[in-house]
């Protein structure tokens, strides 16, 4: 496929019967892409560097695979952020009810949980890809491990590395869903950027999105105490953005979990902006500020300021918090604590490093695409999955978005391929 020089596939529709198209990355976007083009008749490989397929989705699944979201959608949409337009589009072809349907057509049922996420019935990732990968073999997909993508030849033919060594493929047309740039020991390493970048494709620094970020540096007896330890519930409140409630867990460096990931887009910004984001934590978000301080001025008789503290539900990591985020002083004045305990200023300083992240933010741009995901600069080459510029919090819809973008990817080589066959 394409050479630096000119575009990869405008000279190869070699059997308008029955193309062949290639697909690099065998997550659920790759995985759905084809699937959809076998579906179309079209004759479909699909290439892994890994040993195995679906990596990073079956460790997705490790405590609970949380597939999509049950929220209506003007609640859903918004979730993706700057993209929600661009995401918007692929979920109204392919939203979360059509996801579970489609779940379900692999004869595993989906249940909605307390929360409003959607789990497989049994809760697993490993009994779903097993299904799709076989009804994907039945289709005549060819599934190839161990097959790192390089790039294009000088005459537009994809190159691969396979355990034979490097062999070069033409194609119809392929599906690019290399994935992002977290956990690269799953496959999502971001090697492809210098590949499509050297044919002239701008491609947004791949960033930590779903992580966790760095303080200052807690003290070692906070830290050797706490690390490790939830903080729930608790409200966030960064800048001008509506206070959020839940949880996070504090770590070595800094912090993590749902509550910072569902914020970590505003906070990594902010850092870029501003050099540090600063947070306030609520760590009585039950209570307003009066009642805290009515119940701070109770007379605490012979109580030592810890048990009293304890008495209104500040004790144990939410204790050490208040201690290690304020002065002595503070702690003698009760408007300045009861003010501490609703509003404790948390400044983080920069993210944990991208391959620590759930997922990352940056990639080829929509801008980059056409309505059908293929690269402009680049006919008959399509992009899906988290390759593409878009971020969203966890909670099911990060592989929502995966599997709507794979398919409409898949369609849109179709669709393609169909125009330039037709006399």
């Amino acid at each position: 496929m394409p050479a630096p020089t000119h575009s990869p596939v405008t000279a190869m529709l070699s059997t308008p019967s029955r193309p062949r198209v290639a697909v690099i990355g065998g997550g659920p976007a790759g995985l759905m892409a084809a699937e959809v083009l076998a579906a179309g008749g079209a004759e479909v490989e699909l290439f892994d560097a890994m040993p195995s397929l679906g990596r990073k989705f079956l460790l997705a699944g490790v405590g609970g695979m949380n597939i999509t979201h049950a929220e209506p959608k003007n609640t859903f949409i918004p979730r993706y952020g700057t993209r929600a337009h661009e995401i918007g589009a692929l979920l109204a072809e392919f939203d979360a009810d059509a996801l579970r349907a489609w779940i379900r057509g692999l004869g595993i049922d989906t249940f909605v949980g307390s929360s409003g996420r959607v789990f497989p019935i049994d809760m697993k990732a490993a009994p779903l890809l097993r299904a799709w990968l076989r009804r994907l073999r039945e289709a005549g997909v060819l599934l190839h491990t161990r097959s790192r993508w390089l790039g294009w030849s000088a005459d537009g033919q994809l190159r691969l590395r396979t355990a034979a060594g490097e062999q070069t493929l033409r194609v119809d047309a392929c599906v690019l869903a290399l994935g992002g740039g977290s956990w690269a020991r799953l496959g999502s390493d971001g090697a492809w950027v210098p590949l499509l970048e050297a044919p002239g494709i701008r491609v947004a620094p791949l960033v930590p999105s779903n992580c966790g970020f760095e303080v200052a540096g807690w003290s070692s007896l906070f830290a050797d105490k706490f690390a490790g330890a939830p903080v729930k519930p608790v409200a966030i409140r960064l800048g001008d953005h509506a206070p959020r409630q839940g949880e996070f867990v504090i770590t070595a460096q800094g912090v993590e979990g749902s509550l910072i990931y569902a914020l970590s887009a505003a906070i990594r910004e902010q850092i870029t902006r501003e050099g540090r984001a600063l947070l306030h934590l609520d760590l009585l978000p039950n209570r307003s500020r009066e009642q805290v301080l009515a119940a701070l001025s109770k007379p605490r008789g012979s109580r030592s300021m810890a048990r009293h503290l304890a008495g209104i539900g500040i004790d144990g990591v939410r204790a050490g918090l208040l201690r290690e985020l304020t002065d002595a002083a503070t702690f003698q004045d009760l408007p300045r604590l009861g003010a501490a305990i609703k509003a404790l200023p948390l400044e983080l300083l920069r993210p944990r490093p991208l391959d620590e992240a759930i997922s990352s933010a940056g990639g080829v741009p929509f801008e980059a695409l056409d309505e059908q995901l293929m690269l402009r600069q680049l006919p008959g080459v399509f992009c899906a999955g988290e390759m593409l510029d878009w971020e969203a919090p966890t909670g099911g819809y990060l592989l929502t978005a995966c599997f709507a973008s794979g398919r409409a990817a898949g369609l849109g080589a179709l669709a393609w391929l169909k125009a330039r066959a037709t006399p």
